[in-house]
């Protein structure tokens, strides 16, 4: 019969303490553990008891050494208080954990020292991947050597950067930007501004060129005095909507949704209104705007979709699937609504089209 002897008190249960209490030897509680199949039914039942009574965890560090894994991923995003990214990180996390990993999150706020210094930390906490939102710059040469002996797998979130690694997962800017301006052509638009963000950025060079072909197919002019660029935070979009509206564009596409609000408070401050003088639509969406007044046309992003398939391209890079490089494109959808000004144009058209009668003609002439 197997012998009760609990762990002290004060000290943490051991693989050898779940042995003594299940009766079986240390290499039968170590292939339960790990889930080998091997082990029948009734004797795992047993120590599984045995683990949920002493209150048994595994030494996580020391299973590492041994599989030279430390099942942990490591994500670098910009700015955690920009509302797209805890989404992205949630898809990023929930893809790991069904694959027995955990995520541990950097924050680089878009500097490119501490996002070095992010990769540094990650790295000496022997992550097994890194998956990057890759803040504007090159890499130090240090930390390219540094990166190359350690040689674990990358994958970039949203932003490429190909001196790095080709694998990545993105939305499709480009698309998304060319919709939105399209939309405000077809809306009547014929003087569309751009709030950009950094033109240092792969995505926002992507948007900015979506937003430059739309103008050529609706063969509508481009101004750049109609063009701003912005850092995807509210003060900048907040300073481009005052620099923006003194030249009178009646129509606006912003490049993210932080930017947007900022460019919202401009509009209040100079008493103009949305779509009455001018139309908007903004990048990303989100379910508290529905309370934006007017409601705010979209293109809404794939978030949790792009943090959960770099995720897995991740984890397939890191069980040695060392395949062609994986550029993932995932496409955007335009989510209509009042800003741009689409049921105005319409109705105003109608009006313009419908004849005369005999009653508008007597109006006119009182």
């Amino acid at each position: 019969m197997p012998t009760s002897r609990k762990a002290k008190p004060n000290r943490a249960a051991s693989i050898s303490d779940v042995a003594r209490e299940s009766g079986v030897s240390i290499f039968t509680v170590s292939a339960v553990v790990n889930n080998k199949s091997h082990v029948g039914k009734a004797l795992r039942e047993r120590v599984e008891a045995a683990i949920q009574k002493l209150n048994y965890r595994p030494n996580l560090i020391a299973r590492s050494m041994i599989k030279q894994k430390t099942q942990t991923i490591g994500m670098i995003v910009p700015d955690i208080a920009n509302p797209f990214f805890p989404m992205v990180v949630r898809g990023a996390e929930d893809a790991a954990l069904k694959q027995g990993y955990n995520l541990l999150l950097c924050n680089s706020d878009d500097s490119l020292a501490k996002e070095e210094s992010a990769i540094e930390l990650l790295l000496s906490k022997r992550v097994d991947g890194i998956l990057l939102t890759k803040a504007a710059g090159d890499f130090s040469p240090a930390l390219r050597q540094m990166i190359e002996e350690v040689n674990i797998p990358f994958v970039l979130v949203m932003r490429t950067y190909p001196q790095l690694t080709k694998d990545a997962v993105i939305s499709d800017d480009y698309q998304g930007a060319y919709e939105a301006v399209c939309h405000l052509a077809r809306a009547g638009r014929r003087r569309i501004g751009l709030v950009s963000g950094p033109l240092k950025i792969s995505n926002a060079k992507e948007r900015w060129r979506g937003f430059r072909h739309a103008l050529e197919v609706n063969k509508l002019p481009y101004e750049p005095a109609l063009v701003v660029e912005g850092d995807y935070r509210i003060e900048s979009g907040f300073r481009a909507g005052h620099s923006l509206l003194s030249h009178g564009p009646d129509g606006i596409y912003v490049a993210n949704h932080l930017m947007t609000i900022g460019l919202l408070k401009a509009v209040e401050e100079m008493g103009l209104r949305c779509p009455e003088d001018f139309g908007l639509v903004s990048f990303d969406d989100y379910p508290w705007l529905s309370v934006f007044r007017p409601r705010l046309t979209t293109v809404e992003l794939p978030k949790h979709q792009l943090g959960s398939e770099a995720a897995e391209l991740l984890i397939q890079r890191m069980a040695g699937n060392d395949g062609k490089p994986v550029l993932k494109k995932l496409l955007p959808e335009l989510r209509i609504r009042e800003s741009c000004g689409f049921a105005q144009f319409v109705a105003s058209s109608h009006s313009r089209q419908a004849p005369s009668g005999p009653e508008t003609v007597t109006a006119v002439d009182k």
